[in-house]
């Protein structure tokens, strides 16, 4: 039992000295991968977006959304939020730039914009001053003054939300392995463990802590420990509801996709999705009542934010039409089904072990595999081949077709990979 006991002791300080050693890794990682920032000012002061360099494909120049010339509103900025299906989307977004030949304003290096970084335009891969964009679309965090400086005056801002007790169990399933405090949460259940008493355990400034605490308020560019009643919070839903003309719901994706498509007067095939980045279920914690009380109340400041977009969501709804709505989701599941019976082999998306092609393997959290992937079929008619590609290809992949060279990412991969025996 003794010796039991001491191999215990030393199997958990052999991790702990080991886990002290990635965050130093990581921690100078960063450092080294961060941009070099002499030249701030400069940039800041540098002119704006000049429209007259790229061919706007906002031809019309009504109010967004007023479609009744029916012309497709191409100069986009979409706020990619995490852990809110918002992948998927970015893949949307990637094949309708494909197909208009818009601009991407990509990142360099890398999967995101230097996040957790504030977004400058400096981030951009061959960014030059003046230099303008139809699309970004990549994780950030939100800076409205840089962004519009990038993009044509007409662009339409949107962005997704999920309920934050949600977001909240899926960054902690996906993140608590580059948390490091989260190391020091005993037991199984560590989430359910952190949710009892989370002031034990979290520490604001700690590397990462931003990931479990009111992320999507951190995405927009805000104090994450704000609480609801701050007046911080009712700044930033001003703030937000005045630059964003459409937010999005993950729980009503297809409802989101219908309203977009009304107001950047798109097709119906530009529509077409598989979901991507899901969890198997196995890794999914499934809050009770009591802990998704926890959940909302430890990020009360995305809850409000949540809730009051929630409300304009269905207002929009409202505006737009029930019944209409319901008869374009189902024309819109329908299309969906003839693409996954078109192109995904055995209907489904599979386990990370059971992806037969690496090329569709989506890139995994640290420790674990529990992304879920695609096959895709073989013998695809020709007329679909492409498209049934395209949707199934994930993000890293998706990237480097378009031409980023992700040499940040995949020594960070590599690096995850190495040490996932820790966890």
């Amino acid at each position: 039992m003794q010796h039991l006991k001491s191999t215990q002791l030393r199997s958990l300080t052999r991790r702990f000295i080991m886990g002290g050693l990635l965050v130093s890794v990581i921690m100078v990682f960063y450092c080294l991968s961060s941009p070099v920032q002499t030249n701030v000012h400069m940039i800041l002061q540098a002119s704006s977006c000049l429209q007259t360099q790229i061919e706007s494909s906002n031809m019309s120049h009504k109010p967004w959304g007023q479609n009744s010339s029916c012309v497709p509103k191409t100069n986009l900025m979409f706020m990619k939020t995490h852990k809110t299906a918002s992948s998927t989307l970015l893949n949307i977004l990637f094949r309708f730039g494909e197909k208009h030949h818009l601009k991407f304003a990509l990142p360099d290096g890398r999967n995101d914009f230097f996040y957790p970084s504030v977004f400058l335009r400096s981030y951009v891969r061959d960014y030059s001053p003046g230099t303008c964009f139809n699309v970004v679309a990549n994780h950030m965090r939100f800076n409205r003054l840089e962004l519009e400086q990038l993009l044509p005056p007409d662009a339409a801002f949107f962005t997704i939300l999920r309920d934050p007790s949600e977001v909240f169990e899926s960054a902690f399933h996906y993140y608590h392995n580059v948390v490091p405090f989260t190391w020091f949460i005993p037991g199984d259940d560590k989430l359910s463990a952190f949710l009892e008493d989370p002031a034990r355990y979290y520490t604001p400034d700690g590397f990462n802590s931003f990931y479990l605490k009111n992320l999507l308020l951190f995405d927009f560019g805000y104090d994450n420990a704000l609480e609801a009643n701050d007046l911080g919070v009712t700044r930033a839903i001003h703030e937000v509801s005045e630059r964003f003309q459409l937010v999005l719901l993950a729980e009503h994706f297809e409802e989101s996709l219908i309203l977009l498509k009304d107001a950047l007067c798109w097709e119906m095939e530009d529509l077409l999705f598989l979901k991507l980045n899901v969890r198997k279920g196995s890794s999914v914690s499934r809050l009770s009542p009591a802990l998704r009380a926890k959940a909302l109340q430890w990020n009360s400041a995305d809850w409000r934010l949540y809730r009051h977009f929630n409300a304009s969501f269905w207002a929009k709804v409202e505006v737009y039409g029930r019944q209409r709505m319901e008869r374009q989701v189902e024309e819109l599941r329908r299309w969906n089904a003839e693409m996954r019976a078109i192109c995904v082999e055995g209907g489904a998306a599979v386990e990370p072990t059971g992806i037969k092609n690496t090329e569709l393997a989506p890139w995994q959290p640290m420790g674990e595999k529990s992304i879920m992937g695609y096959n895709l079929k073989k013998d695809i008619e020709s007329q679909f081949a492409e498209l049934c590609r395209k949707m199934l290809t994930p993000e890293m992949q998706y990237l480097t077709e378009l031409g980023v060279n992700l040499w940040v990412t995949r020594l960070w991969g590599w690096l995850k990979d190495s040490v996932s025996w820790l966890t």
